[in-house]
């Protein structure tokens, strides 16, 4: 990887597009840092240490996508969170939209109108968002002015200035795209997540000198065993995200006047990650609306504050529901994803057929078989690396160490796709031109 990076930083236009993403990243940086205007400094340094120690799925799963802007108070506060989730609903539209399904199989076109309307609905979603985060504001006494014009001018200002920074967001992903390297919203997930590191370092250095000072043993122990698991997960996700099921494809030979073609043995891969982190995100976006209708709604006592209260994070029956709900997500991604039957039909098209199966119908089985095996498989591994972080904190109770599994899978799946762009760019560079 660092001699992918060290010979990328030679190519002059390679370079040019490293350092264009990283000063969006350090635009993205200050930006999480500024807080918007009217609140109250003290008591918004109050709601940090709130935020940091409280043990919520909302507000952890919020401030972890944003690199600890949520707590902050920051202009990038809601950070990507209202891209991913207007992605996530034009994907599911497209789907059950027949107009949006023509769209997507336009070509450019219908993509770019696509893109459009994502922008749009992800404003949308920012202004909604950004009306309940004042609320929240408000309800903890951060903003400044809460009665008559000042507070409604204030209101206005503070909702603004929150949508007007997701969509800065956005624009600066879209910018990384086109003129930067890799792609622009994981790498600012990635800075947003790699920003949380030093203080997760260093709370496990507060733990371990805690621990010999007071002859902890135990502590210590589940120090040392944290960063082995750490490293553990980090080698298992690189293992599984190159994983793949190879079904061997044999294609026939034919003759076209005096040159024979095909006739070769290849295989069709099928990677066992094929739907990367979004069944964990979807399954911690839908687990977290209890924790926000908490946040928002606030119930004191009573029946409904004893039902989300079940719903907390690292009780059993949100750790089931959390294992259930990224198996479903696993095979509703691999639904989209792969279509059996097209796929055995492309494959007899091309004159190509699986080794002792008959074009048609049985290949498509085949593959549906192969496809469900995989499918389980990935998603037993997705339900490892995102339990695995929340049991260990249950079960040590060390707060402040355990990073999610969503995060290693999203820094590890970023930096692994980045270094493929960068070779892949440099190797079109190796290529001589048409006049060579």
């Amino acid at each position: 990887m660092f001699n992918t990076i060290k010979n990328a930083w030679k190519i002059p236009d390679l370079r040019k597009k490293i350092l264009y993403t990283l000063l969006i990243v350090i635009v993205f940086r200050f930006g999480s840092v500024i807080p918007v205007p009217f609140l109250d400094a003290s008591a918004l340094g109050g709601l940090m240490q709130q935020a940091e120690s409280l043990d919520n799925a909302a507000l952890g799963y919020i401030n972890m996508l944003t690199g600890g802007a949520f707590s902050y108070a920051s202009l990038f506060a809601m950070g990507i969170t209202p891209y991913i989730n207007s992605s996530i609903i034009m994907q599911l539209l497209t789907i059950a939209i027949p107009a949006l399904e023509r769209l997507s199989k336009e070509g450019e076109s219908g993509r770019k109108k696509i893109a459009t309307i994502t922008r749009y609905v992800t404003v949308l979603l920012g202004l909604i968002q950004g009306v309940a985060y004042y609320f929240y504001l408000r309800n903890s006494g951060i903003t400044k002015y809460n009665t008559g014009f000042s507070g409604v001018f204030s209101a206005f200002i503070i909702v603004l200035t929150l949508t007007a920074g997701t969509a800065l967001i956005m624009w600066m992903g879209e910018q990384i795209n086109d003129k930067g390297i890799g792609n622009g919203i994981s790498i600012i997930l990635l800075a947003g997540i790699v920003a949380r590191l030093p203080a997760m370092v260093g709370s496990w250095w507060i733990y371990i000198t805690d621990g010999w000072n007071n002859g902890n043993g135990l502590q210590m122990i589940f120090c040392a065993l944290f960063v082995a698991l750490f490293l553990a997960i980090i080698w298992i996700i690189v293992f599984m995200n190159e994983a793949e099921r190879r079904i061997p494809v044999q294609y026939a030979k034919k003759v076209v006047g005096r040159k024979v073609y095909g006739g070769q043995s290849t295989f069709l891969p099928i990677k066992v990650a094929m739907s990367g982190v979004m069944p964990v995100i979807f399954a911690s976006a839908i687990l977290s609306i209890p924790q926000f209708i908490k946040i928002f709604a606030d119930p004191k006592e009573g029946f409904w504050k004893g039902v989300l209260d079940i719903f907390s994070q690292g009780s059993w029956l949100y750790l089931l529901l959390y294992f259930l709900l990224i198996l479903v997500f696993a095979y509703f991604y691999m639904s989209i994803q792969y279509n059996p039957l097209e796929m055995a039909n492309n494959l007899r098209q091309s004159n190509g057929t699986v080794p002792g199966l008959r074009p048609g119908k049985p290949t498509a089985d085949f593959i549906a078989k192969i496809l469900s095996k995989v499918t389980l498989i990935g998603a037993l591994f997705l339900a490892f690396v995102a339990l695995v972080p929340m049991i260990y904190t249950s079960v040590t109770n060390l707060r402040g160490l355990s990073m999610g599994g969503t995060s290693i899978i999203i820094i590890v799946g970023v930096a692994l796709e980045t270094v493929k762009q960068m070779e892949s760019q440099m190797m079109m560079r190796h290529y001589k031109g048409f006049l060579d």
